[in-house]
């Protein structure tokens, strides 16, 4: 859903093109296993799919399935693991989603090998060359991408959507506000295939909240029945969420607990104390800019510049957004 409201944001921006939205896809092998179901733990999952046309039926956005219905001029995406056949001719504008995952074993495989991306996660972001433009979060994710490969010309930094301003989420109302609590955002390692011994984690929480209130919250892939019986053994009396917004939670935390997960970057934008597996210096470097919540309206400007363009593929230097966000 994170994805799916970045896209809304954006494409409200953009109120002079006719916008027109589709849940994630696969094709080809993948293509068989989403049909079987056998990939419901990812966002092509059917689960995530009915949750898209959902929203977009709720706020009436167009809905076109598996962009089958027309040519389009210009396709935007938050995901370059996968790239469907039908939108390889196609102008895309590639808008970074959030924190990538670390460069593990899986990731060098594919670096080296030339396997699938989507064998090493997120951590592949940006290395498909597919786009046109790389919208990133921050200056630290440009040189985190550029050291990766990207080609400079291709990425322009304005923010992302739903990170750009967190100071406005300490206006929103929650059950726990004005405790002390310790929040816990969960990952889905063990849903896409990496370890996690969840015991451990949930030790090493009870140490840093020392005596504090312990309040989970399950990620959205996760496998909730079994995380909710291992907090009934490991963790019984910790207040556990599961498909609710995690904002007004990080919000009003007095320190924030992760692995890997983007919100570790809200947490930062608000001064909380943060753990992490990543270093903190380098997750304060690619912390994504706070421009005050217009990340949508830059984002909308790099889909105009690309469409008046008119080539289908052209390397573009982003100069002058730096003075313009005051980094």
């Amino acid at each position: 859903m994170n994805q799916t409201t970045m896209m809304h944001k954006i494409a409200r921006h953009l109120p002079e093109y006719d916008t027109w939205f589709t849940p994630y896809y696969t094709d080809g092998f993948l293509g068989v296993l989403e049909r079987s179901k056998l990939i419901e733990f990812t966002v092509a999952g059917s689960t995530f799919q009915q949750a898209v046309i959902d929203y977009c039926s709720k706020h009436e956005l167009n809905v076109d399935f598996r962009g089958s219905l027309h040519e389009y001029d210009l396709v935007l995406t938050c995901s370059d693991l996968v790239i469907p056949k039908n939108i390889r001719s196609r102008r895309i504008i590639l808008v970074q989603e959030g924190m990538t995952d670390p460069e593990n074993f899986a990731y060098y495989l594919v670096k080296y090998l030339g396997l699938p991306r989507y064998i090493a996660s997120t951590s592949t972001t940006g290395m498909s060359d597919a786009y046109v433009r790389f919208c990133v979060a921050s200056y630290g994710y440009r040189d985190h991408f550029m050291r990766k490969g990207v080609h400079p010309s291709k990425i322009a930094v304005t923010g992302i959507p739903n990170f750009d301003n967190c100071r406005e989420l300490l206006d929103l109302p929650f059950e726990h506000k004005g405790s002390t609590y310790v929040l816990v955002a969960t990952s889905d390692a063990r849903e896409t295939f990496k370890y996690e011994n969840r015991r451990k984690f949930i030790e090493q929480c009870y140490r840093i909240a020392d005596g504090r209130q312990l309040i989970f919250k399950l990620h959205p892939n996760e496998n909730v029945p079994r995380a909710l019986r291992e907090f009934d053994m490991w963790a019984p009396d910790a207040v556990v969420y599961h498909g609710r917004d995690i904002n007004p939670m990080l919000a009003h935390c007095d320190e924030l607990v992760t692995r890997f997960s983007t919100v570790v970057y809200v947490g930062i934008a608000l001064g909380k104390p943060v753990h992490s597996e990543f270093p903190l210096d380098e997750l304060r470097r690619m912390c994504p800019i706070q421009n005050g919540g217009t990340s949508a309206a830059a984002i909308a400007e790099e889909c105009r510049d690309i469409l008046h363009r008119g080539e289908l593929r052209v390397p573009v230097l982003y100069d002058g957004l730096r003075e313009a966000v005051g980094a």
